[in-house]
């Protein structure tokens, strides 16, 4: 299964392990699970510290007290210890990584998390049973499969089976799983979507969040306080901390709308990468400078600084507040939502914004995209090759993607479009979506369409809601900025896709961090500091 590329790279990544690991299989005489059996051999062959073997092959009882009857499934077990991570299905696509990860971290090789959070994870008390269903299309899925595998290593309280959704559609359909990835944790919902390892533990540990929100409090004033983990925000902490002065990023995700970014083909010097391995490289270079980056911390006001100077302050919803003499504005913007009803009810229950992510969910049956311009027609091009019919619906009288991308369109089969529509009410049964009703702008009728799944792209709404009444905003919330990033609050700068910049791009959103932040330390420079607030910030280690 592995071409000589993926070999090689997996040959240097298992002379990391350490300790002597089983690949234990359980397998029936499905194709699948004869693909999985010589996914494993392979594996196993690349190192003297790793054995594939099989438990059962008939789906009978094998004794083996990691199988759960799933077929075609695997554990990566640390030979004379409880310590295993379990995939069932193939880990390919999206989730190789999380399957190398899993075969150095159960093989002795220590997971990447920092050590504060690691003591917190393995003092954790109870027993804690997680299920992720998954698809090997989704670029958000991985960061939570590999952080409770993660969980999983370092407690061994903790087990975590990774369950790929479209080998096991009874399960799927059983949890009513309309959007991956879906976790359940001793067999109830736990979340969905993307979740960092912090996240989950602050979950589970509220005293986590508490402590964390203590420390946030007591730290000395920033010269620089990057609000947003965006390539904005990342650009900008690196670019302040290059100056050598106080740098701090505070997140509540860091990568922000990257992170649900597919394909990206347009940065420049990178032919192509993915928005997840985009913002891991984001975090990984500002990780490379004395930053203190706050996780997972929802920003609630913006207080400037007086005009004859003083300290501006973020207030945090977790209580704690920051002081800064510059802050740079990064909070980028999420998907616009459509406002009807019905539309929050079935949230993740039929009604989801990513076509890679759970389009794999709707496999066979009929969805609808909302939204006639790039995104929503590349939208309906992916879902057409996996669902059973896709109606794309526009509010406008024409599609206003490229011509290529509607000619493309046209050219299915299993697509309609209803041009100068207006949705009005997504419907459900009180349990996940079942249509879409929209009205037809000319006529004023009302149809409804039959439907298991409501994909929306239309467009972006900045994060600025926090900001009200601290900065000049336009009447769509964009933060109005100058051609060096400023502000109209004296000290504050903004940058990205939260900001009027016209193109809201990856590599404008880079330059324009750059550029917040030579403005901020422009500005320091030129600006005295008010006495008794000489910069006496610091960032702890």
């Amino acid at each position: 299964m592995l071409d000589a590329a993926l070999t090689d790279q997996l040959e240097g990544h298992l002379k990391k392990v350490t300790r002597p690991i089983q690949l234990v299989a359980n397998l029936d005489d499905s194709a699948k699970s004869r693909e999985l059996w010589s996914l494993l051999e392979e594996i196993a062959a690349l190192s003297d510290n790793v054995t594939a073997v099989r438990s059962d092959s008939d789906g009978a009882d094998s004794g083996d007290p990691h199988d759960d009857g799933r077929r075609p499934a695997f554990s990566i077990v640390r030979v004379g210890s409880d310590v295993s991570v379990r995939f069932a299905g193939i880990p390919m696509g999206h989730e190789f990584t999380s399957l190398v990860l899993a075969l150095l971290q159960v093989g002795g090789h220590p997971p990447s998390v920092g050590d504060d959070t690691a003591r917190a994870v393995e003092e954790l008390e109870g027993e804690f049973a997680f299920t992720t269903y998954m698809s090997l299309s989704c670029q958000n899925c991985p960061d939570v499969v590999q952080a409770l595998n993660a969980m999983s290593v370092l407690n061994p309280r903790i087990s975590h089976v990774a369950i790929d959704g479209s080998l096991f559609p009874e399960e799927v359909e059983a949890h009513n799983v309309l959007a991956v990835p879906t976790v359940l944790l001793n067999g109830e919902l736990f979340d969905q979507g993307r979740m960092s390892l912090e996240q989950i533990l602050a979950r589970l540990d509220t005293g986590a969040a508490e402590r964390e929100a203590q420390r946030i409090e007591e730290l000395d004033p920033f010269d620089v306080l990057v609000v947003g983990g965006g390539p904005a925000g990342a650009s900008a902490a690196i670019y302040s901390a290059r100056k050598g002065i106080a740098t701090g990023i505070v997140t509540d995700r860091f990568g922000g709308q990257v992170l649900d970014t597919m394909g990206i083909e347009n940065l420049i010097s990178v032919p192509y990468t993915e928005g997840p391995k985009l913002a891991s490289a984001l975090e990984a270079h500002v990780a490379e400078y004395d930053v203190d980056v706050m996780h997972n911390q929802h920003v609630e006001k913006l207080v400037p600084a007086a005009a004859d100077g003083g300290l501006a302050k973020v207030e945090l919803a977790s209580g704690a507040s920051l002081e800064a003499r510059t802050v740079v504005v990064a909070t980028g913007a999420r998907w616009r939502a459509l406002g009807v009803p019905g539309e929050a009810e079935y949230r993740n229950r039929g009604v989801t914004n990513c076509p890679h992510c759970d389009g794999p969910l709707f496999k066979g049956k009929p969805v609808a995209v909302i939204g006639g311009g790039n995104s929503g027609v590349e939208a309906a091009i992916d879902l057409a090759g996996i669902v059973g019919h896709v109606t794309l619906v526009e509010f406008t009288d024409a599609l206003l993607a490229d011509d290529v991308l509607q000619a493309k369109l046209r050219s299915l089969p299993n697509v309609e479009i209803i041009t100068g529509a207006a949705t009005t009410e997504i419907l459900g049964d009180g349990e996940r979506v079942v249509g879409l009703r929209y009205e037809d702008r000319a006529t004023g009728e009302s149809h409804d369409v039959e439907l298991a799944g409501v994909f929306i792209q239309i467009g972006l709404l900045p994060n600025t809601e926090w900001l009200s009444g601290a900065l000049e905003l336009t009447d769509r919330g964009e933060v109005v900025i100058d051609s060096r990033g400023a502000t109209s609050a004296p000290g504050v700068f903004a940058a990205g896709d939260c900001t009027t910049a016209p193109y809201k791009q990856i590599v404008v959103a880079l330059g324009a961090g750059a550029t917040a932040a030579l403005s901020a330390f422009d500005h320091l420079i030129r600006t005295s500091v008010p006495r008794g607030e000489e910069s006496s910030a610091r960032v702890p280690a």
